[in-house]
């Protein structure tokens, strides 16, 4: 497995800073965050943020997060899709291959939600999949629906969409509804993305993502959930997400050097490189 960091670790340091700092700290795999990327690019071209990745030898491997598909409507559902459209646009010409999509479910659905839902994770997988992107369904715990890893396969699989997979985050396992059981339902065909973090000190029930750690750091028995994926083939990327504001105001390479130090440890005998970047988008 490919130890990962997404750009939320480090959300108070824009993106022309964090990228070498992840370069310098060793990093060659990032999950982009899509709304830092996008405050970069208000004032630069994408070939700027494409080449500061490949200077950098870090390969982006997935993006996070798009919202607002499954059940928006009218002007809203408009909205929601033409920035869908633009960012899908973007991840190909960076050669990003995985989309975090999350369940825009905050109220509980009715019998008609789940169809249109269903549905709608259909046609955005097909979008999707015209540039060349995967979509990565990520449940989470304070959702009506998909709060558990067993109703967010089930949408995967009534929608019928191309390709699509589950982004399983560790903190939305462990605090969420999800059971160990659910754990059956991953494959390496299915399990798109995994996101690490870790937990202390605080019950379950009440917490946040600003509680979230390193792995390593707190109670969270990641590593047997670890084990479970190595045993059904899984071995793409393993993501640091750690959206924790006291992290965002320590310096940013005291944080990257010791948050990979802290995944790789996690990671153990499972810890594979990356490989060499790709060069995303191709020649200009």
């Amino acid at each position: 497995m490919q130890p990962c960091i997404n750009q939320a670790t480090t959300l108070g340091t824009p993106f022309e800073e964090d990228i070498p700092a992840f370069g310098r700290a060793g990093w060659r795999a990032v999950e982009l965050w899509l709304t830092k990327l996008e405050e970069f690019l208000r004032s630069r071209p994408v070939s700027e943020a494409r080449s500061l990745l490949q200077c950098e030898g870090i390969r982006p491997v997935a993006a996070s997060f798009q919202g607002g598909l499954l059940l928006s409507r009218g002007e809203e559902r408009q909205a929601h899709w033409d920035h869908y459209r633009r960012r899908l646009d973007l991840l190909a010409e960076l050669g990003v291959p995985t989309l975090v999509v999350v369940p825009d479910f905050v109220t509980a659905p009715e019998t008609d939600d789940l169809r249109r839902s269903a549905a709608s994770l259909n046609e955005a997988a097909e979008l999707a999949g015209s540039r060349g992107v995967r979509l990565a369904v990520e449940f989470q715990k304070t959702a009506r629906f998909c709060a558990s890893l067993d109703t967010t396969v089930a949408l995967i699989s009534q929608s019928g969409a191309p390709g699509v997979g589950v982004c399983f985050d560790a903190f939305h396992y462990y605090t969420g509804p999800s059971k160990f059981e659910d754990l059956g339902y991953l494959s390496a065909e299915n399990l798109a993305l995994v996101q690490l973090s870790d937990l202390s000190g605080v019950p379950r029930e009440l917490a946040t993502d600003s509680d979230r750690i390193f792995p390593g750091e707190g109670d969270l028995p990641t590593g047997p959930i670890l084990d479970h994926f190595a045993r059904v083939g899984y071995d793409g990327p393993v993501s640091l997400e750690v959206l924790n504001p006291m992290i965002w105001q320590m310096p940013v390479d005291r944080v990257v050097g010791v948050a990979l130090q802290a995944m790789e440890r996690a990671l153990g005998d499972h810890l594979t490189s990356p490989g060499p970047p790709d060069a995303p988008g191709g020649e200009g």
